[in-house]
């Protein structure tokens, strides 16, 4: 049997495409509700301003509105996962490891929005790491890598046709 480079290609084409087919639809899929986070709060919740742009209140103020919020299940500072300071819009965004989000004006600590956030868990789902800590090294690089081949593969099968068209013209 005589060695093809064109045989080779499709050969790898057809075959990666099904070890890469899963995670790239993850990925696609994620990736798409990801690039709209902004334009829908059911995915991120919009900031709310604040009152003013000059914080007065410290992180006692914050934790305790915060804290007050129910849904949040805030009981100490190990229940935050994270405070998103927004000082051009007077507002913190305290977020809680149950994924509820709270924001807090600055000025006058008051609770002005609280909602879930779901953008963390897309997130999550989109690099891997919610399947477990090494989808991401282990699943997901490799079906990259592997789409790379199949991308360069596709190329060549869509340039040889081209290729062979201008060396025939060039004779």
């Amino acid at each position: 049997m005589n060695f093809s480079w064109k045989r080779l290609a499709r050969r790898t084409h057809y075959w990666a495409s099904l070890l890469v087919a899963v995670p790239l639809l993850v990925v696609i899929g994620t990736g798409v509700l990801l690039l709209l986070k902004k334009e829908f709060a059911w995915i991120q919740p919009d900031t709310i301003n604040g009152s003013s742009k000059l914080p007065t209140i410290g992180f006692e103020e914050i934790y305790n509105a915060a804290a007050s919020v129910e849904a949040a299940a805030i009981t100490s500072w190990d229940d935050i996962e994270r405070l998103d300071v927004r000082a051009s819009k007077g507002v913190v965004k305290v977020k809680s490891h149950n994924g509820w989000e709270v924001q807090v004006d600055l000025a006058t600590g008051e609770v002005l929005q609280t909602a879930y956030r779901r953008s963390d868990l897309i997130e999550s789902i989109h690099d891997g790491s919610f399947f477990h800590p090494l989808a991401k090294l282990w699943i997901f690089l490799p079906s990259a890598v592997v789409l790379l081949v199949m991308l360069v593969s596709g190329l060549y099968l869509f340039a040889q046709p081209l290729i062979v068209r201008l060396r025939r013209s060039w004779t």
